[in-house]
């Protein structure tokens, strides 16, 4: 992006100090952040980004150190006084209403009154269209926010914000739950608001997105900052090698498993579409899986991979058809529990959602789908928990604390380990991964694909569902594709390509 503007510092953290429970969350961090321009940050899940923004936003009041707003020392004791001086923050889960409309949560808490003291829905709703339009989305201010994309919903978040006369945003990963199309309307409204001499704050693990969108890049290591400069001549290596403190060779950490007999096998899974009789959501699919094999998935949008995966881990017993082999035995799956008898793990796409309780601890969390390993005389024993929860935390290397810590306190790549630690606690002989890397740092991923490749090497029959292509290039032994809900193709990685996968994905006439 070009800036006009001069390059002038409108926000400043100075020495900062933050610590909670006597670990180090942010030590002796300072950053310039540039006016009329958009300053990326990034750096692993845990490495003070986020606790940095809430700082400046005056969500954490104790901390050490300086804020200065246009050379002014500033301190916000809340998050309205940072708003009030024109810093506002727009959370990874957006701080909406769903039930009231879009004029209402915009001016919640400020709503204006006429002169007999009630609520003024026609002004609120003028000036929402005239936010709206700015930002070029078209939709009625009377809507109700829980009828909106998810998209939308930040373009809202964005008015909110301007509502408040916001000269500084900070986007806390903005894009991790929209679509392509809907990225690129975001970044339509973000380069459109720094030309108008906004400055925008934007925290991302993306790496690709960066080099999109950023002016400006801040690197964070370790609660600490590792690299400050303009993004021009810096290249994806560059910013890696800050991020993790050394170079990533091998990047993708799969290596040559050997693969026997077939572990498992589906034929002709079926799957109805219950808005549409007589469609399919999955269609007559079938493959098998060999020991130490790992099966890439790869498909766009509501090419039916995640319903697949649920189908064969029985959460859709009544509208699927179709036969599972495990081990050349014939199985019956018709529920979660049955499929975890038999030896297949999944694990799914939404680690908050459906992979984890967040508000229970490591330790019960990994005990969770393992109750009678952890259980004695009928009743949950502490010691055997916590010998099951040391054990998976010391082998998959998960940063925690304690066995009591929360779950929803580690950093994202933890938490999917803390996932896998549940699953392979079970003892599968299939695991099926919907989107292990999703929203998940760098080097986190790195270590997702060593356990990948060491689960593999040690004899587990792997489904792996992704929507990266060079991932599924690298981790896949095969890859078979999906688009709209059929096989389209079945490739070998090593004669496939990018491109060759897409146009499989792609569905017809398209």
């Amino acid at each position: 992006m070009v800036s006009l503007s001069r390059d002038k510092v409108i926000l400043e953290a100075k020495g900062i100090h933050k610590t909670f429970g006597g670990i180090k969350a942010l030590d002796d961090v300072s950053i310039e952040i540039h006016a009329d321009k958009v300053n990326a940050i990034v750096g692993e899940n845990g490495a003070g980004k986020s606790t940095l923004m809430k700082i400046l936003s005056g969500v954490y009041q104790d901390y050490k150190g300086q804020i200065l707003l246009d050379g002014s020392e500033v301190y916000f004791s809340n998050p309205r006084e940072a708003q009030n001086k024109g810093i506002a923050i727009i959370h990874q889960e957006l701080n909406l209403i769903p039930y009231l409309s879009v004029a209402e949560n915009i001016f919640l808490g400020r709503e204006y009154v006429n002169s007999v003291g009630l609520v003024d829905y026609r002004r609120m709703n003028r000036e929402t269209k005239d936010l709206l339009d700015k930002l070029n989305l078209q939709i009625d201010p009377q809507m109700l926010v829980s009828d909106l994309r998810v998209g939308q919903q930040q373009i809202v978040e964005i008015a909110k914000a301007l509502s408040q006369n916001a000269r500084v945003i900070i986007m806390d990963e903005p894009t991790s739950a929209i679509s392509k199309r809907e990225i690129d309307v975001l970044f339509g409204v973000i380069r459109s608001l720094v030309r108008q001499g906004m400055t925008i704050i934007y925290i991302t693990h993306k790496l690709e997105e960066l080099f999109q969108i950023a002016d400006r890049v801040i690197v964070m290591r370790d609660g600490k900052i590792v690299g400050s400069r303009p993004l021009t001549g810096v290249g994806h290596d560059d910013v890696v090698r800050m991020m993790v403190g050394r170079d990533i060779k091998g990047f993708f950490a799969k290596t040559e498993a050997a693969q026997t007999e077939d572990v498992f096998r589906i034929q002709d899974m079926c799957l109805v579409n219950p808005d549409r009789p007589g469609d399919y959501v999955v269609n007559h699919i079938s493959f098998g899986v060999k020991k130490g094999e790992v099966v890439g998935l790869f498909g766009l949008m509501g090419a039916g991979r995640t319903e697949l995966l649920e189908t064969i881990f029985g959460l859709h017993p009544t509208r699927s058809s179709g036969l599972i082999f495990l081990e050349d035995h014939l199985i019956r799956i018709d529920t979660p529990s049955s499929a975890i008898q038999a030896g297949i793990a999944l694990v799914p796409e939404d680690r908050k959602l459906q992979g984890l309780i967040i508000e229970m601890s490591v330790r019960e969390n990994i005990s969770l789908a393992n109750i009678e390993q952890v259980e004695l005389w009928g009743f949950l024993n502490s010691r055997l928990e916590n010998i099951l929860a040391n054990d998976y935390i010391n082998r998959l290397k998960i940063k925690a604390a304690s066995v009591i810590q929360k779950v929803g306190n580690l950093s994202g790549g933890n938490q999917q380990k803390v996932v896998l630690a549940k699953w392979l606690a079970t003892k599968p002989k299939v695991i099926l991964l919907d989107e292990p890397t999703r929203g998940i740092d760098v080097n986190a991923k790195n270590e997702i694909y060593k356990l990948i490749s060491e689960l593999a090497a040690a004899g587990l029959g792997i489904v792996m569902v992704s929507s990266e292509l060079p991932e599924i290039l690298a981790m896949s032994d095969r890859i078979i594709v999906l688009s709209e809900g059929r096989q389209t193709g079945s490739f070998n990685p090593s004669q496939a390509s990018e491109e060759i996968l897409l146009k499989a994905a792609l569905p017809k006439g398209a």
